[in-house]
C-alpha cells in the first residue's frame, strides 16, 4: 500500500508542485491550505507523514505540531518535516525541541525533500521492526570511530552509548567527515553530500550545520570537540 503524505502550507504553488512530485514518486498525497483543516483530517485519517509550511496565518506549523503531539497515539507519533521561508535558528532548535523530525528552509530541493522523507518513513520502519532483513542487501557497516558509534540503516547516532538525535542533513555532513578521520573536508564538499541538486544554498549554511552538531553532542557530553574547524579550509573529524 503506498504511503500517505500530508503537506499542510498556505501557498498553492507549493502544494501543487510537491503533491506533483510525490505521486510521481508513487506516494499518495493529502494537501491542506491551513492548520485547522488539517489538524480535523488527521484526526479522522492520519498520515504517514506530514509537511508543514511554519509560517501560516491564523496556526503556525509550531501550533500545529504542538497539537498533533498532544494528541498522542499514532496521530501523536507521525513524523513531521518543517518548512520555513528563513533560516531562523531559533524557529529551528523550538521545532526540533518540539518533535519536528526534519527542517528545510526554501527554497528547497524536491529532490532532497524527497529523500528526507524517504530515509525517515525508512528509519520509523526500521523502528518498529517492520523492514526484514535483505540477504541480497546487506547493511551498511556501523561507523565507530573513538566514542561515536553511527548505524546508517537505522539513522542512529550515540556518543558514550547515549542517543544524540540528527536530523537527515546533520547526519550526512558528521558521516562524511567520521568516515575519513583527520581528512579536511570544504564547506562546498560538505554542501554536495547534504544537498544533491542543483539549489542554491549558501556555503555558511554547513556553518549552521555544525554549530547545531556540536551544540546537540555538546547537552550529552560538555566536553564534545571531534569536529574541528581549520579556519578558511573546512572542517574535519579529529583522529583517534
Amino acid at each position: 500500500m503506498s504511503q500517505v503524505i500530508a503537506l499542510v502550507d498556505d501557498d498553492r504553488n507549493i502544494l501543487t508542485s510537491v503533491s506533483i512530485a510525490l505521486q510521481a514518486e508513487g506516494f499518495v498525497t493529502r494537501v491542506y491550505s491551513d492548520g485547522a483543516t488539517a489538524l480535523k483530517a488527521f484526526g479522522d485519517n492520519p498520515p504517514d507523514l506530514a509537511v508543514f509550511d511554519i509560517k501560516m496565518p491564523q496556526m503556525d506549523g509550531m501550533e500545529l505540531l504542538r497539537r498533533v503531539r498532544e494528541m498522542g497515539g499514532a496521530i501523536g507519533a507521525m513524523p513531521v518535516i518543517f518548512l520555513t521561508s528563513k533560516d531562523d535558528e531559533l524557529d529551528e532548535a523550538l521545532g526540533l525541541a518540539m518533535g519536528a523530525d526534519d527542517y528545510i528552509s526554501k527554497p528547497f530541493s524536491q529532490r532532497l525533500l524527497i529523500a528526507r522523507i524517504r530515509a525517515i518513513l525508512r528509519r520509523q520502519e526500521l523502528e518498529r521492526g517492520a523492514a526484514e532483513p535483505n540477504e541480497d542487501d546487506p547493511e551498511e557497516p556501523l561507523i565507530e570511530r573513538g566514542r561515536l558509534v553511527m548505524d546508517s540503516a537505522r539513522h542512529k547516532v550515540l556518543w558514550d552509548g547515549k542517543d544524540v538525535t540528527l536530523t537527515v542533513t546533520e547526519f550526512l555532513i558528521l558521516e562524511a567527515l567520521a568516515q575519513r578521520p583527520g581528512v579536511v573536508k570544504s564547506r562546498n564538499q560538505l554542501l554536495d553530500i547534504a544537498y544533491q541538486d542543483d539549489v542554491y544554498v549558501d556555503d555558511r549554511t554547513i556553518d549552521s550545520h555544525i554549530k547545531r552538531v556540536r551544540r546537540k553532542f555538546r547537552s550529552v557530553d560538555p566536553e564534545f570537540d571531534a569536529i574541528e574547524t581549520l579556519y578558511g579550509v573546512g572542517y574535519k573529524f579529529g583522529e583517534e
